[in-house]
């Protein structure tokens, strides 16, 4: 695997299925090249605990960011500490291609 770099900033963090918004979330995501070429990436979600809680587990979440950008995220752990306001996310979707990653 070849590092891409890193994406950080903050968006919106909201359900695609009912559509429910989770609120004001900050994100630092570490992108890859497979061999293959295809991009992954995973990293941090930070947003308030409460709101954290509701989202964890959910397999239809989409974090529209400040720029532009609207990644599929979903939870890599199995199960939520209490009163955490960060926990480990996997981007599915929504990632640019590599030659747009900065380090």
């Amino acid at each position: 695997m070849q590092y891409l770099g890193v994406m950080r900033g903050a968006g919106v963090l909201a359900g695609s299925n009912d559509g429910q918004d989770f609120g004001a979330a900050e994100y630092d995501i570490d992108g890859f090249r497979t061999q293959t070429g295809e991009v992954v990436a995973s990293g941090e979600l930070r947003l308030p605990s409460d709101m954290l809680s509701l989202a964890f587990g959910r397999n239809d979440l989409r974090l529209q960011t400040e720029d532009g950008l609207l990644l599929t995220v979903r939870f890599s752990g199995k199960q939520f500490r209490v009163g955490s306001s960060a926990a480990h996310v996997d981007v599915t979707n929504g990632l640019p291609p590599a030659r747009e990653w900065r380090r």
